[in-house]
């Protein structure tokens, strides 16, 4: 089935929290459940300005879309829009915040909560390939120039990889057409509004709005609305196999995802 994720669900969901001694507001704007191999999630984070969110990993795949106020990964500039990517237990950070805070979504396969500071990593850290990757910021188009477009465009700014990791750019004019067409390798994918509208299944999503599918779901045609529409679409690679092993012995034998995560990794 296809998930989505809405600002109106965010906003019933928007609450403050505190997360390794740095204060956040945190919502939940795709919900699909807990299911250990199946549950999209996006969820917005706002850190507080000045704040730093020290380094730290986590136990799945993940991306994340800067959308508001500046701030640094790393030695790496954060202005929207960027992408981030990084793998299951790559550690990453810190996550610096600039005079105005900064927002991102950080969006999974696999519903997780909590971060794993690095400090820990000798007690919660698995044996696996590392990986991270950072595009952008991408200029987004205004609605005026979404509306002129003669013609739909297409920009990759993840190149997509062997294993199917990789982050696209559509720009679509009014009323035109997008069939998504995914990696062959690529396990979940996600689509993000970043401006104009698109119209899905009966629905209309606006601005950071979402979709999510899986490999053997059909990839949901879309439609832009009247002004146009832009959108992202990521990529996200299989786990590594590694992290699929971790993940099974960790899960009683007879748990109905344990059961499909060993027949997955043959």
């Amino acid at each position: 089935m296809t998930h989505v994720g809405t600002r109106q669900h965010g906003a019933s969901k928007r609450r403050a929290i505190t997360a390794m001694g740095v204060p956040f507001f945190k919502s939940e704007w795709m919900e699909s459940g807990d299911d250990p191999l199946r549950s999209p999630t996006i969820s917005l984070i706002e850190q507080a300005p000045h704040s730093t969110l020290g380094t730290h990993f986590h136990r799945q795949n993940q991306f994340q879309l800067f959308v508001h106020g500046g701030g640094t990964i790393g030695r790496d500039t954060l202005a929207p829009v960027t992408v981030h990517y990084a793998g299951a237990y790559t550690g990453y950070g810190p996550l610096v915040a600039g005079a105005e805070g900064i927002h991102y979504f950080t969006i999974r396969p696999v519903c997780e909560s909590g971060a794993i500071p690095a400090g820990q990593a000798r007690e919660q850290m698995v044996r696996g390939p590392k990986r991270h990757v950072q595009a952008g910021p991408i200029a987004c188009m205004p609605p005026g120039s979404l509306a002129a477009l003669q013609a739909p465009q297409s920009e990759d700014v993840i190149a997509v990889a062997q294993d199917g990791l990789g982050a696209r750019v559509h720009r679509l004019p009014p009323h035109a057409w997008l069939q998504p067409a995914v990696p062959p390798a690529t396990d979940c994918t996600f689509a993000v509004v970043l401006g104009g509208s698109l119209a899905q299944g009966g629905r209309t999503l606006q601005r950071w709005d979402s979709l999510a599918w899986w490999a053997d779901e059909a990839p949901p045609p879309l439609q832009a609305g009247p002004q146009g529409a832009e959108c992202i679409l990521l990529f996200t690679p299989p786990k590594a196999q590694a992290y699929q092993e971790a993940m099974i012995a960790a899960l009683a034998p007879d748990h109905p995802a344990s059961q499909s995560a060993r027949s997955s990794v043959g």
